[in-house]
């Protein structure tokens, strides 16, 4: 938020204040430019960089033609990452379990490793994988992308075919003995923000999945996730 005029953090943060203690609820419009103006006595400039400021941190959205209004906060849904590790749509068998309407499309085509899915699968650079690449609706609203690579010789070819990564596996004598993930926070590439209709300032949840058969990687998904719409959940037994 560096700028040469640091009066605009005046209206950020009183308007962030009103935010926070509910002065301002989620739905309420903001006071235009002009009014800002009038209001903090500051300049258009100082007023124009605050309001996109608000926006950036996700606290206010725009609509064209209408002026800013207060962020709606969604009510963040549970997501198990534990559960049903070899259905063929674990993230749809989840939400549906909370009673959730969930919708997938996928695309299936071939591709090359690049060096980052090289790494993860331990296969040469350039090596053929196949890739699917999923877009997952709930009540028709997009909630997740992932994207699979795996080796040409375990993929899936056929929709009748399309069973989880572990029983697909096993079909071609291959145990899959554990799954690991990691996650981290991002900024959204804009074909993300697009495809989940994400409003401005809204980071995304990666979830980095790996299917191994003991030491040999057999499978690697992207997984990408609104991080204002799911709370993850893991289950760690002991004993």
């Amino acid at each position: 938020m560096a700028t040469s005029d640091p009066v605009y953090l005046r209206v950020v943060e009183d308007i962030r204040r009103q935010i926070n203690d509910g002065t301002l609820p989620p739905g309420a419009p903001i006071p235009s430019r002009a009014q800002l103006t009038r209001k903090y006595q500051v300049g258009e400039t100082a007023a124009r960089h605050a309001l996109r400021v608000l926006v950036t941190e996700g606290l206010i959205v725009g609509r064209v033609g209408s002026g800013h209004y207060v962020r709606e906060r969604p009510i963040l849904m549970p997501l198990h990452r534990w559960r049903f590790p070899d259905h063929p749509t674990p993230f749809a068998a989840d939400l549906q379990t909370q009673g959730r309407r969930v919708t997938w499309e996928w695309q299936i085509d071939s591709t090359e490793a690049t060096p980052e899915i090289a790494r993860r699968l331990r296969l040469p650079l350039s090596a053929k994988l196949t890739r699917t690449r999923y877009l997952y609706r709930g009540e028709g609203r997009p909630l997740q992308l992932a994207t699979s690579y795996e080796p040409v010789e375990f993929a899936a070819h056929l929709d009748e075919e399309r069973r989880g990564v572990v029983a697909r596996m096993s079909a071609h004598g291959v145990r899959i003995t554990e799954i690991r993930e990691t996650v981290h926070t991002r900024v959204p590439r804009p074909a993300e923000a697009d495809a989940l209709q994400l409003p401005a300032g809204t980071h995304i949840l990666h979830v980095e999945r790996t299917h191994w058969a003991g030491e040999r990687p057999m499978e690697t998904s992207d997984i990408v996730l609104p991080g204002d719409r799911f709370r993850v959940t893991y289950s760690m037994p002991v004993g």
